[in-house]
This record gives C-alpha cells, structure tokens and sequence, in this order.
C-alpha cells in the first residue's frame, strides 16, 4: 500500500505496483520495476556498479547498489509504504489489544519493528560481490558493504521496543539513542537526550524509528537534528509502528522525497494528541509505567 500526502490524504492499496505479479505481497522492486505515485509513473533507475580487489579469500570484489524506491530520483513527495505482509497485521492487532499484557506488547513491538526494518533494506542497502571457497568448493557471495555505515536511531523510550531487533537484519549498524518528550499540555517536543554524532559519516544510511507518528512534533525535531548533522533525506528512512495525518503531512510539507514505513496509518488525532483507534501510549505499555494517555 501507498499512500499520498497532500491537500487530501489518501490511501489505496493498488497505487503502489511492482512488476506483472499482481498477487505477490512483497515489495520487490528491480531496475524495471515502477512506482506509480497519484498517476505518476517514476522509472527506478540502476545506479551501476565499480569495481575494486581485496586480499584474502575473496577473489574478485565490486561495489554495486541495486534499484529500489530509494534510488528513485526526481521525486518531490514524501511516500509512505504500508507492507501488505499478513504479520505486519498480526502484530499491529496484538498491539491494538487492550488486553495485551506488557511482555507480549513489548515482543510485539519488536517483532514489528524486524519486520518493517527488512522491508525499508530491501535492496536500498550497498552490497559487495565476489568470490569465497564454501566447504564444497568456490561460490559466488554477496555480502553488506561492510565500508558503507548503517545506523539506527531509536526515539526514546518506546523506540527502544521498535529498535530491538535490529542487530537481527542489520548487520553491523550502529544505534545512537535520540531522547524526546512530548509536554502533555502543549504536546510540544523537548529533547533530553542526544546521542547523535556531531556529523554522520558520507554515504551513512540511516534507520529513524519512533513507534508512533501523531501529532509530528517529536519526528520533526529528530529529522531536524539529522539534518543537522549532514544527513540528507535521501539518507533516512523512518520506520513507525502506526501514523496519522498531521504527522504525516508535517514531514511532507518540510521533508520531500522521504520515505516512511508503517504498519498501518489510522485517520485521527484527538485532543491531547493520541491516535485514534491507535494502541495508546507505547512507551507505558512496552515498559509498564503508568498509562498516562488514559487519564
């Protein structure tokens, strides 16, 4: 699913197309694939390979990027991408559960999280390719660019949840720990913790994950200090388990071209800035503390 963010916010489950096979439910994008965003056809391009040696076992290496959404160029819209997996929705129902107890609210939020993680990777990462002797014999492999940084920075507290389980898909990525409240009053953002490099390394590709996107404030202020420190949009990717409107078109207004991933998107905010139906507050409910969104 895609979504559009403008004027009028709009959802629909067959504006996003990969391919001729229209029963898959992965997001597979390749250099021939499209998207077509409010009747827009955007051509994904193949950004090419170089080659270079290494030592040891590896034979023959060359760098490569593949074509994906994240390589798409001259796009002026922010795109949300809602994965039509069946365990994205398994889980956004555990988490919507009232009765969900705080352990398998946490574990839901993480596997979540795994799950929105592989699906923003898919092929936006640099790989290398060669050659290395497996038990059998000589084998063609392809691995990370170990050269190239991955990090993840989770929005504290409750995209500590989200985050878990990042080491699992990422590998070799570091996390540097954002720490923002909201006033409950003005719902404004203050941060009160940050963990952030003063500049993130060139070619750094940026996982920005904060469970819930309702009111925008706490998303803008972490995508402003990001910025700050030399990333550009293309370089970021958020990942939330759920998102609203306002969020959503704050983020388009200020950050074209960035793309969000989401396990669903509900359609309201209410008056002390908690998403409707939503899950509530998920920081109370990853690390039982007391529920201040009931109140």
């Amino acid at each position: 699913m895609e979504c559009s963010i403008g004027n009028t916010f709009r959802c629909s489950s067959d504006t996003l197309r990969f391919g001729p096979r229209q029963q898959c439910s992965r997001l597979n994008p390749n250099p021939s694939s499209f998207l077509s965003f409010n009747s827009s056809p955007i051509l994904a391009q193949n950004l090419g390979a170089s080659s270079l040696s290494v030592s040891r076992r590896t034979i023959r290496v060359r760098a490569k990027m593949a074509a994906s959404e994240g390589s798409i160029n001259g796009s002026n819209r922010m795109l949300v991408f809602v994965p039509p997996h069946p365990l994205i929705k398994h889980w956004i129902s555990v988490l919507r559960n009232d009765q969900t107890p705080c352990p398998i609210f946490r574990n839901a939020i993480a596997e979540l999280g795994r799950l929105l993680m592989y699906e923003a990777a898919r092929e936006w990462l640099p790989t290398v390719v060669g050659e290395i002797m497996s038990p059998m014999g000589p084998a063609s492999v392809e691995f990370i660019d170990p050269r190239e940084p991955i990090a993840v920075v989770p929005i504290l507290r409750a995209g500590l949840a989200l985050a878990e389980h990042a080491s699992s898909v990422l590998p070799a990525n570091k996390i540097y720990h954002l720490g923002v409240s909201r006033d409950e009053k003005t719902l404004l953002p203050s941060v009160y913790l940050n963990k952030l490099p003063d500049e993130f390394p060139k070619n750094s590709r940026v996982f920005l994950v904060d469970p819930v996107l309702a009111t925008g404030g706490t998303i803008m202020a972490a995508m402003d200090l990001l910025k700050e420190r030399g990333l550009s949009v293309q370089q970021i990717k958020v990942i939330c388990a759920i998102a609203a409107p306002p969020a959503l078109s704050k983020l388009n207004e200020k950050f074209p071209g960035l793309h969000v991933y989401a396990g669903i998107i509900d359609p309201e905010v209410n008056e002390k800035g908690y998403i409707i139906p939503g899950l509530g507050d998920a920081g109370d409910r990853s690390f039982g503390t007391e529920t201040h969104w009931m109140k």
